[in-house]
């Protein structure tokens, strides 16, 4: 009888211990939306995770959770409490999750976006910045934006001689492109692998490398799942033609000695052991996962950008006719224009600010890991969940923003509020140390390249084609570029 009192006891007590330790490790988690077994929320994300996880965070608030398949997830959609994941608890919050895809592309994780938070990381960071992301760096290269620039203004004169409409995402793609493979990889688009296809390629690696591929989420059934739906063929499309480009590119380094100033000539120096990267010894796939990094950091914030600048400023007469006026007030008769016109155009830097308010390029920014156990507005977010920091939400928050659908550049006067990081209102670009470093760059090309299509020439729509055609809709991938090209006809005037 002893004995059974003793069995009672010791279950008693264990069933106790077990109860307070269930206590002890629930987790006072954000609040979310109910689940369905397996899938958890995957099915709410839609085609443009960025609109449903802001509509959802209209019932479930700011720091809302998700299960996206087997993987824990939170997503942040305010200024409070993105600022606690890009900047309190960034050293925490700064690390990557494990993308299949990503990793392909990015010849397993070697580049600088995709790449876990580590010591690799912070040499490539440094070394990238320091080559064409400074300050110093991106003044060198004006004489390249300032060329290419010029070349797309003849395009356009030819154009508008003609009455020709233009496809200026095209073309404004293309000038992005031109600008990156002369300053990152010292030779001309015109003529390279990548010439024919090099706006089909750039968008189909953003659509890859923003999907929320069933891989990640799905394990094995996740894979069979990218298959039928075309996703793994496009992620091995893409990579292919990245990986001609670059040995393109490689070979006439390694032919051509007068190429020795650019970044490939400095990273085939670390593969030959005759520079350094810290303690690292570079391989061919570290190489060219950096060069993705170069390839795509400043394209999409120049081309993409100016394209919805002149999208919203189109359907916005009143818009286009102020920014004009300034422009041709501030340049007059100058036959060549320069980045310093840029500092005295106030309204222009209005615009800018808010087309990437409204249309930030990176709606979604690439999913975070947490590294350890933190609290986030009062909310326990357990090691290993995943993070993502809605910046499309925030801009489009109207907690945050008066009337944030409509294209209002006056919003930003007398206000000290910019895109470089430290507004968490606006952060087009990200903030702390996984913001964008070729910002500088691409916005300088940005702005030199609006100066000179609002000076020198006037726009109108295709014949029969009203303000009311043009739409806004956005693509979705990793970038989310205007959908519909945007297709204009230049108009010569006294400037051109």
């Amino acid at each position: 009888m002893m004995m059974w009192y003793i069995i009672v006891a010791i279950v008693i007590f264990a069933s106790l211990l077990v109860a307070k330790n269930m206590r002890k490790n629930k987790k006072n988690l954000p609040p979310g939306p109910p689940r369905l077994p397996i899938i958890g929320n995957l099915h709410q994300l839609g085609s443009k995770p960025q609109r449903s996880m802001l509509k959802l965070t209209e019932k479930y608030g700011p720091l809302m959770s998700l299960k996206i398949g087997n993987v824990s997830t939170v997503v942040a959609s305010s200024p409070e409490t993105v600022k606690d994941v890009l900047k309190t608890f960034d050293a925490d919050c700064c690390s990557r999750p494990y993308l299949t895809y990503a990793a392909r592309i990015s010849y397993n994780l070697n580049d600088l976006a995709f790449s876990p938070y580590s010591k690799y990381w912070r040499e490539v960071r440094k070394m990238t910045v320091v080559e064409l992301y400074t300050a110093k760096r991106v003044q060198s290269f004006r004489h390249v934006r300032e060329e290419e620039v010029a070349s797309l203004v003849e395009f356009t004169k030819e154009s508008a001689s003609l009455g020709n409409t233009v496809n200026l995402s095209n073309a404004l793609m293309k000038l992005s492109g031109s600008v990156i493979c002369r300053v990152g990889f010292g030779i001309n688009l015109k003529g390279s692998k990548l010439e024919e296809t090099y706006e089909e390629v750039i968008r189909e690696t953003m659509e890859v490398l923003g999907s929320f591929a069933a891989a990640d989420y799905l394990s094995v059934v996740g894979r069979l799942i990218d298959r039928v739906t075309g996703l793994h063929s496009k992620c091995e499309k893409v990579y292919k033609a990245m990986d001609a480009f670059f040995e393109h590119s490689i070979k006439l380094h390694m032919e051509d000695e007068s190429l020795k100033d650019d970044i490939i000539a400095l990273l085939l120096k670390m593969e030959r052991g005759e520079a350094g990267l810290g303690e690292y010894q570079l391989t061919r796939n570290h190489t060219k996962g950096i060069l993705l990094n170069v390839l795509i950091a400043g394209i999409d914030t120049s081309g993409h950008t100016v394209t919805w600048a002149m999208t919203h400023m189109i359907k916005s007469p009143r818009v286009l006719k102020k920014a004009q006026a300034e422009v041709r007030e501030v340049i007059k008769d100058k036959d060549k224009i320069t980045e310093e016109d840029i500092e005295q155009l106030e309204y222009l830097k209005m615009v800018v600010k808010e087309t990437v308010r409204i249309n930030p390029l990176v709606p979604l920014l690439i999913p975070r890991e947490a590294s350890k156990d933190i609290k986030i507005a009062g909310y326990d977010i357990p090691k290993k969940t995943w993070i993502h920091v809605n910046i499309w939400g925030v801009h489009r928050n109207p907690n945050v923003w008066n009337d944030p659908e409509a294209f209002i550049p006056e919003r930003f006067m007398d206000k000290e509020i910019d895109y470089k990081g430290l507004n968490f209102e606006l952060l087009p670009f990200g903030s702390g140390r996984r913001m964008c470093p070729g910002m500088g760059m691409g916005m300088a090309l940005a702005h030199l390249t609006l100066i000179n299509l609002l000076y020198r020439f006037d726009w109108k729509l295709p014949d029969g084609m009203e303000i009311e055609d043009v739409d806004l809709e956005e693509s979705y991938g990793l970038v989310c570029p205007k959908k519909v090209p945007l297709q204009l006809v230049p108009v010569l005037t006294q400037w051109s």
